[in-house]
């Protein structure tokens, strides 16, 4: 095969990458929304977003490969100008529209992972909103301690941070276990990731459980619901509220994890 020939064949293969590039990522794009994986990737405010945007470049590959599709029946060869500026080009015709390709094949090839402690750790886990983070979008001081999510518990405590105000209080949470290598044996945090926009912003907040018996232990990520009463403890010289369990039952990774 002549260099020519070969010259001949990517440049008519270059724009079979463009449509196919769009095509691919309006599947991906749909095949997150439909199997539910999107809500590990984005907040629900922009669901219906990525279902408009998937619809989007479904119909542009396929715009673009119609006229593709009747020429190569037609027997027709797309010409292809070389632009005198060509040697300036950093990447030859058509990378871009393969990288873009080849990503999406990966994302329907690998599932997206829950969030979960190893990212805790680096993230830093809290139990207060950071300011330089989304504050929360409301707060009910009429709920009942017992129906407070983790997240519930936050936004209490940024209320009012006082932890003795919380002292033998009901507690009924869901969420994954952090061990943090500052908390004592006998400590672990029960924690969720809040998602403000995508996971790539996600931020986690936890709450210190404390085992009454130190032989009891609770393997990192796995989900339990604790249902249990508040204290207030020492830990690290600062003074917090402290879930005292009553009752831990191990459950399975929910299917939508994050709290909002």
């Amino acid at each position: 095969m002549t260099q020519n020939t070969r010259k001949n064949l990517y440049r008519a293969f270059t724009p079979w990458l463009d449509a196919l590039a769009f095509f691919t990522w309006g599947v991906l794009l749909l095949k997150y929304w439909s199997s539910g994986q999107i809500s590990l990737l984005i907040h629900p405010n922009y669901f219906w977003l990525v279902v408009v945007t998937g619809l989007l470049l479904l119909s542009i590959g396929s715009l673009k490969t119609m006229p593709l599709v009747i020429a190569l029946f037609r027997g027709r060869q797309r010409s292809s100008r070389i632009e005198n500026v060509q040697h300036l080009q950093l990447f030859p015709p058509g990378f871009g529209s393969g990288l873009l390709l080849l990503v999406a094949i990966f994302g329907l090839s690998i599932a997206p992972r829950v969030l979960a402690s190893d990212t805790a750790l680096q993230r830093g886990v809290t139990e207060t909103f950071a300011f330089t983070r989304s504050q929360p979008q409301s707060f009910r001081a009429a709920i009942k301690p017992e129906d407070r999510s983790i997240i519930d518990w936050v936004r209490t405590l940024n209320a009012y941070p006082e932890p003795d105000a919380y002292q033998d209080q009901k507690v009924n949470v869901t969420g994954f276990v952090v061990k943090p290598p500052t908390l004592p044996d006998d400590y672990f945090l029960i924690s969720r990731f809040i998602l403000t926009c995508c996971a790539v912003d996600a931020y986690p907040v936890g709450i210190p459980v404390k085992l009454e018996n130190k032989s009891d232990s609770y393997s990192q990520d796995i989900w339990l619901e604790i249902e249990g009463k508040m204290t207030t403890e020492e830990i690290g010289e600062k003074r917090q509220i402290v879930i005292v369990p009553s009752n831990i039952t191990e459950i399975p990774t929910p299917r939508d994890p994050y709290d909002y």
